[in-house]
């Protein structure tokens, strides 16, 4: 199993309202290997919201054609309005599950 988080900083208030984006399927369900997304509010911030979008995948390998894809790039085409992005600072984390207890 492969876990991708994106920690997400974003200005306050934007959390609740961004989640949702990052589970509408936009083609990711179809991908081999995809197992699950999950979004996370992380509430150990004060001064800004902190989002953590995690995706389950079988293998790194399934992750990668997954960013190599058009389904990826349609996903994360910019938005056209001219208003000023709440994302403050990102940061992507990837991880091998080496174990686990279900």
């Amino acid at each position: 199993m492969y876990v991708v988080t994106n920690r997400i900083d974003l200005k306050t208030g934007y959390a609740e309202k961004l989640a949702p984006m990052f589970t509408k399927n936009s083609g990711i369900k179809e991908m081999k290997g995809f197992v699950r997304t999950e979004v996370w509010q992380i509430d150990n911030e004060e001064s800004y919201d902190q989002l953590y979008v995690n995706t389950w995948w079988d293998t790194e390998e399934d992750f990668n054609a997954w960013r190599n894809s058009d389904a990826f790039k349609n996903a994360h085409k910019g938005s056209k309005k001219s208003e000023e992005s709440p994302v403050l600072n990102n940061e992507i984390v990837k991880a091998h599950v080496l174990t686990q207890l279900d």
